[in-house]
């Protein structure tokens, strides 16, 4: 690493092998691997902490060929993945990218394996049709264990990770991207790289801008991932690169807000004790026994279940006021409303039925179900009760008329909904609508590489990841984060090895 600053403009000036931009798991793995090749790595973060989506996701992974596959006496392959895949995909099947979708099932083994070796522990495989076997792995004790075990690989490598990090355009001289212009705690910096820049940028779940360019009716629903803004994306196109499916989003889909404070089971380090025991306590501890401590990690972002809208719950916003059809699509509504968060309203008829099956609040994939006294006991946040409608209100913090206008209203209105009854009364929230994650990718080739319109690599760009998804379909749990981990794995190596930049030339010429 060598480093110089301009007296005149203040610009710190770097040179290393590679920069990564994105510090969540397919950029940490594609920093991991590259330095693992010998190449010195700088690695950008615009977050005050590496996490990225991975870190805020449900955690599962889905492959084949795994330890847990095996040991449970499953005999599955690659190419069973490989078509099941487009059974996700319906209609779109024909448009995937099979090549990519190849090298995801062939490769995602490895990966497993990989994070196995440095500490990550799943429980599994679970069904998931129409996946013809076992294939989801989830981890334990939450997905935040990825960031903790791999950001510790990354230091132990030897990565040169900078978080508060944000890179604004990349440097490109010739045609060639030699490395990026950034600003680092507030100071410009031109990092060069004279063998590649990687893109790990995510998606563009919280742009409004890009929103409205592909899907305009969820333009102004947040991303769960406030810093997914489609920065990535736009590198590439300022380069030629296209993005595929730009319409494809997961969301919006109302989910529960998650706590001001982590619990400290939450802010319990994922060591192998910890997650050993809850692994040998799922296999063969009774669910009773479970639930309340498996629960007590995913109560942080489970969504509500649509049943509680037709069993007769109603949805106000913050201001006691019902402002939608609860059974049409509330989760785009509610994008409109202050603060654009609501509450979710229902008698003591509707709470019993929710203690117990078939009548669940949420699910988390393959792990648990969460009943009305799990939300009580574990997120006392969000649960509010009262014997009368102004009590709840009062619980809530919403206008108390109102909120009894919205009830009266509601059960005055024809159409054969379940009126709320006489109370005690039961609200739980805030809920809120969010863009879980979107689908459109750069176009890449088989190496990662970032490709134009015509099919030509952009020398010198990389693409991991969601940016780099490059037309992959990823239905199903478990496949994004597959892709997340593979996609590093296999283009960190091939960036540390491909041909490095000629001699370096002063940096004035920017791609912007």
């Amino acid at each position: 690493m060598t480093s110089t600053t301009s007296g005149q403009d203040r610009t710190v000036r770097e040179e290393t092998d590679i920069v990564v931009v994105g510090g969540g798991g397919s950029g940490l793995t594609a920093a991991i691997f590259a330095r693992q090749e010998g190449a010195k790595v700088v690695l950008l973060e615009k977050h005050t902490e590496l996490r990225g989506s991975t870190g805020l996701s449900i955690g599962s992974i889905t492959s084949t060929g795994t330890w847990h596959q095996r040991r449970a006496g499953i005999k599955d392959d690659t190419q069973a993945h490989f078509e099941d895949m487009a059974k996700f995909a319906g209609e779109l099947a024909a448009r995937d990218n099979e090549e990519l979708r190849r090298i995801l099932v062939e490769n995602v083994p490895d990966s497993v394996a990989w994070l196995m070796s440095l500490g990550v522990t799943f429980h599994g495989p679970m069904p998931e049709p129409p996946h013809r076997q076992p294939r989801m792995h989830n981890v334990l004790p939450n997905s935040r264990a990825y960031i903790y075990f791999v950001s510790r690989e990354a230091r132990r490598v030897g990565v040169d990770a900078r978080v508060d990090a944000t890179v604004e355009r990349l440097l490109v001289e010739d045609g060639r991207v030699v490395g990026v212009a950034a600003r680092i705690g507030g100071v410009p910096h031109e990092l060069r790289a004279r063998r590649a820049v990687i893109l790990a940028t995510g998606d563009y779940s919280s742009s409004p801008d890009w929103k409205r360019r592909f899907n305009p009716a969820v333009a102004a629903v947040d991303g769960v991932n406030t810093t997914n803004v489609g920065d990535g994306h736009r590198f590439g196109e300022e380069l030629g690169a296209e993005v595929r499916f730009g319409e494809i989003v997961y969301g919006p889909n109302l989910r529960f807000m998650p706590p001001a404070k982590p619990s400290v089971l939450l802010r319990l380090p994922p060591h192998r004790w910890l997650t050993g025991a809850m692994r040998v306590a799922l296999e063969k501890l009774p669910a009773w026994m479970l639930r309340p401590f498996i629960l007590s990690f995913v109560t942080t972002y489970l969504s509500p279940e649509p049943s509680l809208f037709r069993e007769g719950a109603i949805l106000v916003n913050k201001r006691g006021e019902r402002f939608t059809d609860e059974l049409g699509k509330p989760n785009y509504a509610l994008a409109d409303q202050p603060d654009k968060v609501g509450y979710i309203v229902f008698d003591d008829s509707v709470a019993r039925k929710f203690r117990g099956w078939p009548y669940f609040i949420s699910t988390a994939p393959g792990v648990a179900y969460a009943y009305l006294g799990d939300y009580k006991r574990t997120r006392p946040d969000l649960y509010h009760g009262g014997a009368t409608v102004e009590d709840l209100a009062a619980s809530m913090g919403v206008p108390a008329a109102a909120l009894r206008g919205a009830v009266e209203a509601h059960n005055a209105a024809p159409g054969g909904r379940p009126p709320l009854g006489k109370g005690p009364y039961h609200a739980l929230g805030p809920v809120k609508s969010w863009i879980i994650l979107t689908d459109g990718g750069l176009t890449v080739n088989r190496d990662h590489q970032v490709t134009r319109a015509d099919g030509a690599a952009i020398p010198g760009l990389y693409a991991v990841g969601s940016v780099g998804q490059g037309g992959l379909l990823l239905e199903g749990h478990g496949h994004h984060l597959a892709w997340a981990f593979t996609s590093g794995r296999l283009a960190g190596r091939h960036a540390a090895t491909a041909a490095p930049a000629t001699a370096a030339r002063p940096a004035e010429a920017v791609a912007g």
